[in-house]
């Protein structure tokens, strides 16, 4: 069911849980998905040994692709028009994600949409935002 512009009031609100417990697995899949085998993301030893890093951490671009589908389920498929984020910190395996999209305006047959992604200790992960045509 599409998005109706007369629904949408400015401060609205939706949220989902992106991931419960991100497993080290998730992360490697998704470098293997993306072809990025950067060893930060990956390889135990070199991160913490050698970065000076306290484990692997996840790709910013999997933190995104996950804020995207958040998006998605709830503007509809092959309805978002713009969607840009910054990485505010790193992602690590055992994190939860939560992900909530505002309504900031709607107008002209468009929402423009504050996206903002959080672990489970409140900190924001993923900051950034989306516009998509509604009805």
């Amino acid at each position: 069911m599409a998005l109706k512009a007369s629904e949408l009031k400015v401060g609205d609100t939706y949220s989902e849980c992106l991931v419960e417990d991100l497993k080290r697995t998730q992360i490697v899949q998704y470098a293997g998905a993306s072809g990025d085998y950067n060893p930060l993301h990956s390889d135990e030893v070199f991160t913490t040994q050698v970065a000076k890093y306290p484990s692997v951490f996840a790709h910013g671009m999997l933190s995104m692709g996950m804020t995207g589908r958040m998006l998605t389920n709830y503007v509809g498929d092959g309805r978002l028009t713009k969607f840009g984020v910054r990485f505010t910190s790193q992602v690590w395996p055992g994190d939860t994600l939560n992900s909530t999209a505002t309504v900031e305006s709607v107008g002209d047959g468009l929402v423009d949409l504050k996206v903002e992604t959080t672990n489970q200790d409140g900190v924001v992960v993923v900051s950034g935002y989306g516009q998509a045509r509604v009805d």
